[in-house]
């Protein structure tokens, strides 16, 4: 999600009409800017984005570049609203500062003093889970655990089922020593942020932060937007080609990832953040403390940090930002993403520099190439060409998954022809169910061997003979690239007891965490 989503997008693509840029080192001027935008367009295949950038109080440039939708061929201007996913998480993170500001909770009270009917898998980590901890990415659990009953759609489960299905999660690393990005427990933050207030969470961000803010526009989810005249729709490769897709908005998971916003509004936020929580003409008023803020920009879990092209020497997560060290420079930053778009939103406080930059296509690329052709003219660096550099890596990450998916596909043609050694698929038909995510049929559908899920309709498929007890499944929406390895555990007898699954392509979103699911055959 996913909702996710997530930081390591650092992947994206060129071609020799990219050899153009300007490699001096400078601030690039709007018209630049404009130009890289273009060029990232073409070079991702992204019929659409927005770019944003503040410095030193004062918007500097909002634009808009592409089309909205590849349906209409509508113009993107500053005001397109797209879903920013995880950037929501940020937003998420300053409200529970507010209420610290108002000393109505600390970030360390408990989670189960607020929500008795919160619990995890070890009891000790239940009764220790502060505020804090649901922030920051440090329960133990693995990454992306649980994110199914939230992704790809928006699923038959309660925000209430997801708080108890927690239960049912088991972690893959001591409490607090290791970082993992996690949507579920920022659900949980916005259900403690409601039953502190008094507020549904979406108003309470809406009405405290939002207005205030001047973000009128915008909505903590798509369903609350007062105006669906000028938004984008989601775009991802299907079968590849480049072509609209299913928004993905379950109003379950606001609190990780649900707001849709433009960048001109986003640039509200962007600036109260440069400014410690001061907003208003002349900052004469407060929407979260400075040592709240403190708080959100504090290292809490950290990450391996490479020195990448910026010479970083640190690298973590705070509290709804990630957080490193660039050219000497504190930057804070986060990326979302959903089905068909994603975004990233970059932060410099030395610099009083903010970059914001919205995609209707799900290539992260995109936004990298951008962001850091900008930030280059503010660290003085030269001789770079971003595009190039991001396509590169992009180019080679989508080798890699095609070869090992390409591998399976073939093994796969391989066992369809050798008819001895085929299983009797009867033999594996039935209903299966995992604790958290609920039930699983395989079923014969049209002479197939047939997946769904019941808590997750976008989640049926075919299933073919791979190897052993294993089988594949091929989602019948081309747009998830989540394709799944489905391994039958056998008894004594050789039948069917339970089932294992694993995502294909290592390319595959984190949010489709099927390594978590326990399967096992109920009827």
């Amino acid at each position: 999600m996913p909702l996710i989503s997530n930081f390591l997008f650092r992947i994206t693509a060129c071609s020799l009409i990219f050899c153009s840029i300007n490699l001096q080192a400078q601030v690039l001027t709007t018209k630049q800017i404009d130009s890289v935008a273009e060029k990232t367009l073409a070079a991702f295949d992204v019929p659409g984005l927005a770019v944003a950038v503040v410095k030193d109080g004062k918007v500097i440039h909002s634009k808009g570049y592409g089309v909205r939708s590849l349906k209409n061929s509508l113009k993107v201007d500053e005001h397109t609203l797209f879903g920013i996913a995880s950037n929501t998480k940020a937003f998420t993170a300053a409200a529970l500062g507010m209420l610290v500001d108002e000393k109505k909770i600390t970030w360390d009270s408990k989670v189960t003093d607020i929500i008795p009917e919160f619990k995890l898998y070890d009891a000790y980590v239940t009764s220790q889970f502060t505020i804090r901890d649901l922030l920051s990415h440090r329960s133990g659990l693995g990454l992306g655990a649980g994110d199914l009953m939230i992704w790809p759609d928006s699923s038959t489960v309660t925000k209430k089922q997801i708080i108890h299905n927690l239960r049912y999660l088991k972690p893959v690393s001591s409490f607090r020593t290791q970082w993992d990005y996690d949507n579920l427990l920022y659900i949980v933050a916005g259900e403690v942020i409601e039953r502190i207030s008094g507020l549904k969470y979406e108003d309470f961000i809406e009405t405290r932060i939002m207005q205030p803010l001047g973000m009128t526009k915008s909505a903590l989810s798509y369903n609350r937007l007062k105006d669906k005249t000028n938004i984008i729709d989601a775009h991802a490769p299907v079968n590849g080609k480049i072509a609209v897709i299913p928004k993905d908005f379950t109003e379950n998971s606001n609190a990780a990832g649900g707001m849709n916003a433009s960048v001109s509004e986003l640039s509200k936020w962007a600036l109260v953040q440069l400014n410690g929580g001061k907003y208003g003409e002349k900052l004469d008023k407060t929407l979260f403390s400075k040592a709240a803020q403190n708080q959100m920009w504090t290292l809490h879990s950290i990450i391996p940090a490479g020195k990448g092209s910026y010479n970083r020497h640190f690298f973590g997560y705070g509290l709804g930002w990630f957080l490193s060290d660039e050219k000497g420079y504190m930057v804070a930053e986060h990326t979302g993403g959903l089905a068909g778009m994603v975004s990233e939103v970059t932060l410099i406080p030395d610099l009083k520099l903010g970059i914001i930059v919205l995609t209707n296509q799900q290539a992260g690329g995109a936004f990298t190439a951008i962001t850091e052709s900008i930030k280059d003219g503010y660290f003085g660096i030269t001789g770079k060409n971003r595009i190039k550099d991001a396509s590169d890596n992009e180019k080679q990450e989508k080798s890699y998954g095609k070869q090992v998916t390409d591998k399976v596909w073939a093994d796969i043609a391989t066992a369809q022809k050798n008819v001895n050694n085929k299983p009797a698929v009867k033999n594996y038909l039935g209903t299966y169910q995992d604790e958290w995510f609920g039930v699983v049929t395989i079923s014969e559908l049209n002479g197939k061997t047939h997946f769904e899920a019941k808590n997750s309709p976008k989640l049926k498929g075919d299933m073919v003979y791979y190897k052993g007890n294993t089988f594949i499944v091929k989602w019948y929406d081309r747009s998830m690239d989540a394709d799944a390895f489905v391994n039958f555990s056998l008894d004594f007898e050789g039948k069917p007891t339970a089932i294992k699954m694993e995502a294909i392509s290592p390319l595959t979103d984190f949010s489709f965490d099927f390594q978590d699911l326990d399967l096992k055959k109920v009827d």
